[in-house]
């Protein structure tokens, strides 16, 4: 494992024939259509569910899910899961690899995304979030205490909340070391002993006779030329989604000790593809 990774150089644009053209359209408006109907039941459902249930979500995350795993079939890519999720009360932390990722780990689990501040700023990516129920976090250490009872909050409320602990985005091919000072606030007396945390591994298969780092999104590509990409692409790939044996917090000594087991099962999965159990 190395601390550093060098992220190879982003793939050249490629013009598109008449025929890409047209599936680009066509996928486009089909998943864009699904994806704004979609938000506005969310929406309309949030308006009834939030005075009802408060932070308890009964119907909208199964909506999350339809649209997600529908997203698939429309850009024909295959989606295999393999593994159990995890039922006990916890979070989920994921290598992180594409803007795809959004759509392969809710199209399965009800998660909420724990993210950057940035990306609530981001075009369709951060409404996306937003409307999703995301958590978004400053780096800012003067805001860490408040940021910790907001994740309390939501975990003690049943919500299943989803970290990248890489920090950023890969090609896919590797699993940079997790940032260990993401597990602090799971050591608190009010969930150390009760919550549990699943790795998971995202493995993403390239389109045949594409490169390997197809649907990686990293550094600063921008995010049009890439969704046309793959909403073009006259053969699609596949992604798996591989769910570990989830562990609880307090099994562990400290943050880091966490962080450690946590990221070596996540990278097994990605170099064997098999379920930890």
């Amino acid at each position: 494992m190395s601390a550093v990774w060098s992220p190879p150089p982003e793939p050249p644009a490629v013009a598109l024939s008449a025929g890409d053209w047209l599936r680009l359209i066509l996928r486009g408006s089909v998943l864009g259509s699904i994806i704004l109907v979609g938000l506005v039941l969310m929406l309309g459902l949030r308006l009834i569910e939030r005075p009802l249930f408060g932070l308890h979500r009964p119907v909208t995350p199964y909506l999350t899910q339809g649209v997600c795993r529908t997203a698939f079939v429309i850009l024909g890519m295959g989606y295999v899961v393999r593994g159990k999720r995890m039922e006990e009360r916890g979070a989920v932390v994921c290598n992180h690899v594409s803007w795809l990722d959004i759509f392969a780990l809710n199209a399965r689990k009800r998660v909420y995304f724990v993210s950057k501040s940035e990306v609530a700023g981001w075009p369709f990516i951060g409404w996306l979030a937003r409307a999703t129920g995301t958590v978004f976090i400053t780096r800012d250490p003067r805001e860490a205490r408040r940021q910790q009872a907001i994740f309390e909050t939501r975990l003690l409320a049943g919500h299943k909340l989803l970290f990248f602990p890489e920090g950023t985005s890969t090609d896919g091919a590797q699993v940079l070391p997790f940032k260990s000072t993401l597990f602090q606030a799971f050591f608190a007396d009010e969930l150390k002993h009760r919550t549990f945390l699943q790795p998971v591994t995202l493995k993403y298969h390239a389109p045949a006779g594409e490169a390997a780092h197809f649907y990686g999104w990293w550094g600063a590509m921008a995010f049009g030329p890439h969704l046309a990409k793959v909403l073009a692409a006259r053969r699609n790939g596949a992604v798996e989604v591989i769910y570990h044996a989830p562990v609880r917090v307090d099994r562990f000594p400290n943050r880091k000790s966490l962080s450690v087991h946590l990221e070596t099962t996540v990278r097994a999965g990605l170099y064997t593809g098999a379920a930890q159990h």
